[in-house]
């Protein structure tokens, strides 16, 4: 077993594992039914990662990614990030890790695991480079989770002032039923917001009115209570 593996195993906390159970919905018909946990908060997980990563390599991830622990999934996740963003000079391992993330989207499911990795690799190396896999994976994801992962990417676009992604997708997902989806559209619409009112009141005033409350609730967050409450009005 590799060593990320290992350390993770042995901090194991049984009644901590019962809480984050329950708090990521794995109940039967939730969202993410079945998964399973050790018990392990993100912060020590980052610390383990922080340990291993320079000494690991993709079987190493592979097998970290096929864990039916949780924890263990976003410590190869958290790994694969370090890996990209130090891979500083060289683009064939930068590419080779942006090619493994998305051929394991399928255990890239639940919204931690997204959110903590998509946007630091996948969103950070499709910054020069077309994007049309983040509209694909919006569009036709497998699941919510890949539709995620299209949404929420974007935040590497705006934090280098680039909105229209961001606000592209959002269309692509503006009637989608499910609250996850919905509450990342309004997260990275915030955020839009953040860098850019003006176009993020543009944006929403023709959709204001069709979009999920949830959402709009999400993209107004950072808005006067007297301009939030007109939206809502509308």
């Amino acid at each position: 077993m590799n060593p990320l593996m290992t350390e993770m195993l042995s901090q194991a906390d049984a009644v901590q594992a019962v809480g984050l159970s329950r708090f990521f919905k794995t109940g039967l018909g939730q969202y993410g039914e079945g998964d399973r946990f050790l018990g392990i908060k993100v912060p020590v997980t980052r610390k383990i990662v922080e340990r291993h990563w320079r000494n690991i390599g993709f079987h190493e991830l592979e097998e970290c990614l096929a864990s039916d622990y949780h924890e263990i999934r976003l410590a190869g996740l958290l790994a694969l990030v370090r890996i990209f963003a130090h891979a500083r000079t060289i683009h064939e391992r930068k590419r080779d890790c942006v090619a493994f993330y998305l051929s394991h989207t399928d255990r890239i499911n639940n919204w931690d695991l997204v959110d903590l990795s998509c946007y630091s690799l996948l969103g950070e190396w499709l910054l020069d480079k077309d994007r049309t896999i983040l509209y694909d994976l919006a569009r036709s994801g497998k699941t919510i989770w890949e539709q995620r992962i299209g949404i929420v990417s974007t935040m590497a676009f705006l934090r280098h002032g680039q909105w229209e992604d961001t606000f592209s997708i959002a269309d692509l997902l503006l009637h989608h039923p499910h609250d996850l989806i919905q509450k990342a559209v309004g997260w990275l619409l915030r955020e839009a917001g953040k860098r850019n009112k003006t176009a993020l009141t543009a944006y929403l005033l023709p959709r204001s009115r069709e979009m999920p409350r949830t959402m709009l609730r999400y993209a107004i967050e950072k808005y006067p209570e007297d301009e939030r409450r007109k939206f809502l009005q509308r």
